[in-house]
């Protein structure tokens, strides 16, 4: 798979025009203007950039990390360092909106470039991408203006400053929207939730977990074709605990019933969950629990 470690060489490959800064560059297609179009298809690619873009009336396939998606209307997309991206030629562009990309070495030094690990959204998968309000665009657009002015300007000493701030402004009015999209979209959280639940039932129930250990959650969010990031996120914001969380609940109540077997020791049914060590699950048991499974049994055994 093709990598590319600088901006410039990223840029080139897509056949766009070179940026005004070696870590920087800026597309904006405000008014009647257009973005530059870039390059028609491409097999997987992966760089060391990050990728702020509002692409609207996009239409077509685009693969982005795991996932296939059909955009039919804008939306703002985040891409972050070392993110598979792969497109074909089915997908038709009409280049309104803008885009930012800027080389993970340009906010070194920086309080951003440790903030930035912390907004989960550029983890998500193109299909978790947020929509905008016209409000809410008009908003990001004004903030994208003032970066590009500072992008074609002749820069100076506080040009770099006055980027970051306002890259930093944008990042946290996505947040906030973010959260609007979260709580408007209540049912697909719900569903999300319903079929995270039955995959761990499916797993449980057809024995996995005794032949292949606890269930990874990256791999039960790729069966339901979501990151796992965006899935825990969701989970979090409509039940108040994370995908782990909910794996442990759901590893504390088939121990439970497990644990009422007197034939299984304690290292049994740990095994029998799926464990490596027995003394993890029996901290983890403790943790939820208040209590040691051998305590619990003890309690329980008899009612």
């Amino acid at each position: 798979m093709q990598h590319f470690k600088t901006l410039s060489s990223y840029l080139d490959y897509l056949e766009l025009p070179s940026p005004e800064h070696p870590m920087l560059s800026v597309y904006n297609s405000k008014g009647d203007g257009y973005l530059p179009c870039p390059r028609e298809s491409s097999p997987p690619i992966t760089n060391d950039c990050y990728s702020i873009s509002l692409k609207k009336f996009l239409k077509g396939d685009l693969n982005y990390g795991r996932t296939k998606y059909d955009f039919t209307n804008g939306a703002l997309i985040f891409i972050e360092p070392r993110q598979v991206l792969q497109w074909d030629n089915s997908i038709i562009f009409e280049q309104k909106g803008f885009s930012i990309n800027f080389h993970e070495d340009f906010l070194k030094g920086t309080e951003l470039a440790q903030k930035i690990k912390k907004y989960n959204y550029f983890s998500y998968s193109a299909n978790e991408a947020l929509h905008l309000s016209p409000k809410e665009e008009k908003q990001i657009e004004s903030i994208v203006e003032n970066i590009e002015i500072e992008y074609q300007n002749n820069q100076d000493e506080f040009s770099k400053e006055i980027i970051i701030s306002q890259l930093d402004t944008l990042l946290k009015y996505a947040n906030r929207f973010y959260e609007r999209q979260f709580l408007n979209r209540k049912e697909q959280s719900n569903d999300l939730l319903e079929r995270f639940n039955l995959q761990l039932s499916e797993y449980f129930e057809l024995g996995h977990v005794q032949e292949k250990g606890i269930p990874n959650i990256e791999q039960i969010a790729n069966k339901m074709s979501v990151s796992q990031r965006y899935l825990s996120d969701t989970l979090k914001r409509e039940t108040g605990k994370t995908t782990t969380e909910h794996l442990h609940l759901r590893l504390i109540n088939e121990a439970k019933n497990i644990l009422l077997k007197p034939n299984k020791s304690i290292s049994e049914v740990a095994y029998e969950l799926g464990f490596e060590y027995p003394q993890y699950f029996s901290r983890l048991f403790k943790k939820k629990e208040g209590i040691s499974p051998t305590e619990y049994r003890e309690k329980y055994k008899l009612n």
